[in-house]
């Protein structure tokens, strides 16, 4: 699996383990929920800056959304 995969992977697994919706996770991180959703899918590679927030929305440290289970 590569990194954009597995970023996309992670950060679906984690917020459904939050149980967010991919809008409060959007508004947690300020921005929208298409782009969350592009994430998600693999179809959008995130700035640092993006992977950082999305992080501390969830809760985990940014290597925990890069890496392997």
């Amino acid at each position: 699996m590569d990194l954009l995969a597995r970023f996309a992977a992670n950060v679906r697994r984690l917020r459904a383990k939050k149980k967010l919706s991919q809008k409060a996770l959007a508004d947690k991180v300020g921005i929208s929920v298409s782009y969350v959703s592009m994430l998600e899918r693999g179809q959008r590679s995130p700035p640092l800056e993006t992977i950082e927030r999305m992080a501390k929305a969830l809760s985990v440290t940014p290597a925990s959304l890069l890496g392997g289970r």
